[in-house]
């Protein structure tokens, strides 16, 4: 809701409760409001992400994405007609509902996405969801301008403007195959799986597809169920989990939320005269360097990237510090401020941006995945929520420094990465599950080799 100006919408509470109680609403009421109205979308993506597991091996990956839209349409609703309601208790609900939704999504699909794509592409296509991300965001700042949508009259439209893309999604998702991982592993369906393969493909010969896949089933088969619990109890899934809830935590503690959060605010502070203009430059930013990460994921690998994702993130926050800082006693630090804030963002959508969605799917199997999927969003979520109600209060004690907090959060995510985190690039699943596998064993019976594939080994 950050596209939306703030005072627009507390306009909205203010005149809702005086139209209620005939009386203005008091400064303490109107933020507790708004920053109900702000985390509650964190809390139901929360909510949302730990929810997965319990959609994607019943109804499958496709029919789950397909499902969840109508989340997104009840949502729009009520965002949508909650002025003309007087009601702020739609809005607020309406942005629970979009958070569970959210949670949803950012499960289903990259899980999906990882599924159907082939080995060599895996990293590129699975770059293509962050880069929904980043266009959405983008397009809601456009939008969210006062010229534009953002203002008293027109912004229900822009909030119930995630109809059009929910009903989007219902008429070309039927179109699309469900996960031939899906189909041939939890249902056993082979004919459709090989069907769906041929499609994907573009060739008849699928057989290599299909025997990993049959590999990995059997490996499934020897294994009990996977529960969240198991995850962390098991030597086998102990390791790939506690890097893929670091990866998420490394994406949200980063800072990069908080950038967004308070861009504007914090471009006003470094002396910029149109500073929601350039908000949308660092979106811009943003989509670009996305698309850059598109082209190279496949290249570069993605411990690489996260590992220069990371450190420059590092640098353009110390730089951030010392331009904040300094702006008083010389003024061109706004410059300076403006190039940390955009190489902070570039840096970002290198590697910490797009990459710990999709690696969860290929640190693990068929069987733990959808667990995975839950935990890993869990993390997620919960870290983005407390960056965003936390950061305005760290701001107020640690003023100009507060970037420095991040920064060590950087260098530790940075040292984490470069000695636990594996390269999963060119690899199948059975074979990166393999060496977690492998590393489940007792030291002793480890070979050099194992050691080898389970390290930070396949940097290019």
């Amino acid at each position: 809701m950050g596209c939306v100006f703030l005072g627009v919408i507390e306009d909205f509470y203010n005149r809702t409760w005086l139209y209620r109680y005939e009386e203005p609403i008091s400064p303490a009421t109107l933020t507790t409001l708004w920053s109900l109205s702000v985390a509650i979308f964190s809390v139901g993506g929360m909510i949302g992400s730990f929810s997965v597991g319990l959609f994607v091996n019943r109804f499958g990956r496709r029919n789950s994405m397909l499902m969840s839209n109508i989340l997104a349409f009840v949502s729009a609703i009520l965002m949508g007609f909650s002025k003309m309601a007087l009601s702020f208790e739609m809005l607020i609900l309406g942005r629970f509902i979009i958070g569970l939704y959210s949670g949803l999504t950012t499960g289903f699909v990259p899980m999906y996405v990882g599924e159907v794509s082939p080995t060599a592409l895996r990293g590129a296509l699975g770059t293509f969801h962050q880069l929904g991300i980043v266009l959405g965001i983008l397009i809601a700042q456009v939008f969210g301008l006062d010229l534009i949508m953002g203002n008293e009259s027109l912004w229900p439209l822009l909030l119930g403007f995630i109809f059009i893309p929910a009903l989007l999604q219902c008429v070309i998702l039927p179109f699309a195959p469900e996960s031939p991982r899906f189909l041939l592993i939890n249902r056993n369906e082979e004919n459709k799986a090989k069907s769906v393969l041929k499609k994907l493909r573009g060739t008849t010969d699928v057989s290599s597809d299909l025997q990993e896949m049959k590999e990995e089933s059997r490996q499934m088969m020897r294994e009990k169920k996977v529960t969240i619990m198991e995850l962390f109890r098991s030597p086998m899934y102990r390791q790939p989990i506690i890097i893929a809830i670091v990866l998420q935590l490394s994406q949200q503690l980063s800072g990069i939320n908080a950038v967004f959060y308070y861009s504007t605010s914090i471009f006003e502070k470094s002396g910029v005269e149109q500073p929601v203009y350039a908000t949308i430059g660092s979106g811009v930013v943003n989509t670009a360097f996305t698309v850059v990460s598109l082209f190279v994921v496949e290249r570069a690998g993605r411990r690489t990237l996260h590992l220069i994702g990371l450190a420059g993130m590092a640098g353009c926050a110390v730089l951030m510090t010392i331009a904040v800082t300094l702006l008083d006693q010389m003024p061109w630090m706004s410059y300076l401020s403006i190039v940390a804030i955009f190489g902070f963002v570039a840096f970002f959508e290198i590697g910490p941006g797009p990459i710990p969605w999709f690696i969860v799917a290929e640190l693990f199997s068929q069987g733990p995945r959808p667990a995975a999927f839950a935990v890993a969003g869990l993390s997620n979520w919960t870290s983005n929520f407390i960056v965003g109600m936390g950061f305005q209060y760290i701001t107020q004690l640690c003023g100009s420094y507060v970037f420095i907090i991040f920064t060590v959060l950087l260098v530790l995510f940075f040292i984490f990465t470069y000695f636990k985190v594996p390269e999963t690039k060119g690899r199948t699943f059975d074979e990166i599950a393999s060496g977690f596998r492998q590393g489940g064993a007792s030291q002793s019976d480890k070979t050099p080799d194992e050691f080898h594939s389970l390290g930070a080994d396949s940097q290019v």
